[in-house]
């Protein structure tokens, strides 16, 4: 898989935040000396923005970056940032920062997820995200639901990929007891998920009630992994308040041990696959 934009702008960031606190700067004084807000050199260290040859030059100065091929590493890295990837053609209802979600996730070679409410976007039907959108999203119109549905069901190609990307999703049981756009739109989408459940690199599993108090209690979350080691994994977690990505270390074994320790408490994937037709059936 060939770089995408948002793995060049992190990767870029994570070298620049390195050569600044190597050269014993503060975010704060580098921000002051390129005239910018501290919020937005801190967005293009973490890969957030893109940032301008003017800025990247003037840091490489600052951190006295003087080899020609590393500088030029560096400013091809900036040029590749600023290339638009294929959903920049949903911008106008692309939810605000979750472009860098579905950017990560286009360039991703592995999924782990835990959802509470909805089936994850990479595993829902049509009807069933558009049944789920109109709810989120009351003030939109026809037409911009159906272009969000439209992403969702383009960001599932990545599961037809050669080798296709993995996921492991766990879906709490509240999700396919939930009957989400009627009885008929919910049967499909649970007999969508049995299906798509044997697909190379697909594995789902049912948390159920019975199990009781779990490590999921903190809400949904995902981690998405990079066919670069040097590329840090990325733990994702959506909320009302808005999109945060954690990408230090401690942040993200925190959410992989808990995605450990909600799997072991979960049902096997025949189990749940068991269960979701059993539910699926119960709506016919």
């Amino acid at each position: 898989m060939s770089m995408g934009p948002t793995v060049r702008r992190r990767r870029l960031g994570t070298e620049l935040r390195k050569l600044r606190e190597k050269s014993g700067f503060k975010l704060e004084e580098v921000a002051a000396e390129l005239g910018v807000a501290p919020s937005t050199l801190s967005r293009i260290e973490t890969g957030k923005a893109p940032t301008k040859s003017a800025y990247l030059n003037q840091m490489l100065e600052m951190y006295g970056v003087k080899a020609s091929d590393q500088r030029q590493v560096l400013v091809d890295m900036a040029r590749e940032g600023h290339r638009k990837g294929w959903w920049a053609a949903y911008d106008d209802v692309l939810p605000s920062g979750f472009d860098i979600y579905v950017g990560l996730e286009a360039e991703t070679t592995a999924v782990r997820s835990y959802e509470v409410s909805a089936v994850h976007g990479l595993l829902q039907t049509a009807d069933y995200a558009r049944a789920v959108l109109r709810e989120m999203y009351p003030r939109h119109t026809t037409e911009q639901i159906e272009r969000l549905v439209d992403l969702r069901m383009a960001r599932q190609r990545r599961l037809d990929d050669e080798p296709p990307l993995e996921v492991w999703a766990i879906l709490d049981e509240a999700i396919i007891r939930r009957t989400v756009g009627g009885p008929e739109c919910m049967r499909r989408q649970l007999e969508h998920l049995v299906a798509e459940g044997e697909r190379q690199g697909m594995t789902i599993q049912v948390l159920p009630f019975a199990s009781g108090a779990h490590a999921g209690h903190g809400g949904p979350f995902s981690i998405l992994e990079f066919p670069d080691r040097d590329d840090a994994e990325v733990a994702y977690m959506e909320s009302g308040a808005g999109h945060i990505y954690l990408e230090k270390d401690k942040e993200v074994r925190a959410r992989a041990e808990a995605f450990d320790r909600l799997r072991a408490a979960a049902l096997s994937p025949f189990e749940s696959a068991d269960l979701i037709g059993e539910a699926a059936r119960a709506l016919t």
